[in-house]
C-alpha cells in the first residue's frame, strides 16, 4: 500500500477475508474476495463460485463494484459473524478446526445444552436478553424463515447487525429445533443499534469469523455501512438465496 496499490485481495475463508477487508475499507481501497476456505460464507452470499476460486479473478478484467457492510466486535473486523457461550467454545475445539462442519453438526446440539462459560447478557437498543447459551451476531441478519435459502444473507447492504440468541436443556431438544426451524427458544432481531455482549469475565472466549480468539468485555458489536468496496466478476453476479437477486444499492462498473 505505501508503494501505491490499486486494490486489495485474498485468497482464503471468512476469517481471512476480514482481516484484509478491514485494512482495504480504512483506506478505501477496492477489495477481491478469492474463496479458498473451507465455507466461503462471505463468498456465498457475494454470489462468487465457491467451486472455482480462481474465477473471482475475472473481477479485474470484467467485473462491477458493490459497496457492502462490514461489521465489527470491538476493534475487530467480521465479514460473516461474531459469535460468543456454546458455538464460540464449539470453535475453541480442536477438532472444529480439524473438520469445521462436520464437527459443528455433529456436536452442536449437545454444546448447546452443556455448556458451562461466562454468565451472557445481550442488549440491542431496548432489547435485552439475559443468559443466553449461545449468541451470533451477524453481518446483516441471516435468513431463517426459509429452508431453502437457511444461513444465507440475503442483503449484504441493509446497514443491520443480525442477532440470534439460543437457550437449550437437553441434546435432543435442541437438535429437534434446529431441524424443525422452531422459534421457541431462539430470540432473532435485526438492529442498526449496536449489540453489547456483556459476562462476569474480563476477556470473553469468541469465534470471529470462525476463527477462535478473546475479546476484552464488554463485547460492543456494530455495523459499517457500505464501508467496503468489493469487486466481483460481472457474470454470474447476485446469486443470493432461492434465486433471488441481492438487494445491494449501489453497482458501478470497475473502469
Amino acid at each position: 500500500m505505501d508503494d501505491g496499490a490499486d486494490l486489495l485481495g485474498v485468497a482464503g475463508g471468512d476469517g481471512t477475508q476480514a482481516l484484509v477487508a478491514e485494512v482495504a475499507a480504512e483506506s478505501g481501497l477496492p477489495f477481491v474476495v478469492i474463496p479458498a476456505g473451507t465455507r466461503n460464507h462471505f463468498a456465498m452470499d457475494l454470489g462468487l463460485d465457491r467451486e472455482d476460486p480462481s474465477a473471482a479473478l475475472e473481477a479485474l478484467t470484467d467485473g462491477v463494484e458493490l459497496r457492502v457492510d462490514l461489521g465489527y466486535a470491538g476493534e475487530r473486523a467480521f465479514v460473516n459473524n461474531v459469535s460468543f457461550g456454546a458455538y464460540a467454545a464449539l470453535v475453541q475445539d480442536p477438532a472444529y478446526r480439524d473438520d469445521k462442519l462436520g464437527t459443528a453438526v455433529r456436536i452442536l446440539p449437545e454444546f448447546l445444552a452443556r455448556h458451562e462459560g461466562p454468565e451472557l447478557v445481550v442488549r440491542a437498543g431496548p432489547l435485552t436478553v439475559d443468559g443466553p447459551d449461545a449468541v451470533l451476531v451477524s453481518n446483516n441478519p441471516y435468513q431463517v424463515d426459509d429452508p431453502v435459502g437457511f444461513g444465507r444473507r440475503p442483503h449484504l447492504d441493509s446497514g443491520l447487525l443480525g442477532v440470534l440468541a439460543a437457550r437449550a436443556e437437553t441434546p435432543a431438544e435442541t437438535a429437534t429445533r434446529l431441524r424443525s426451524g422452531q422459534p421457541h427458544g431462539l430470540t432473532r432481531l435485526a438492529t442498526p443499534d449496536d449489540v453489547v455482549v456483556y459476562a462476569d469475565v474480563p476477556a470473553l472466549p469468541a469465534g470471529l469469523d470462525g476463527e477462535a480468539v478473546s475479546l476484552p468485555t464488554p463485547v460492543r458489536c456494530r455495523i459499517g455501512p457500505r464501508t467496503l468496496r468489493v469487486w466481483v466478476p460481472r457474470r454470474g453476479r447476485g446469486a443470493g438465496p432461492a434465486g433471488r437477486p441481492p438487494g445491494w444499492a449501489a453497482i458501478r462498473r470497475v473502469v
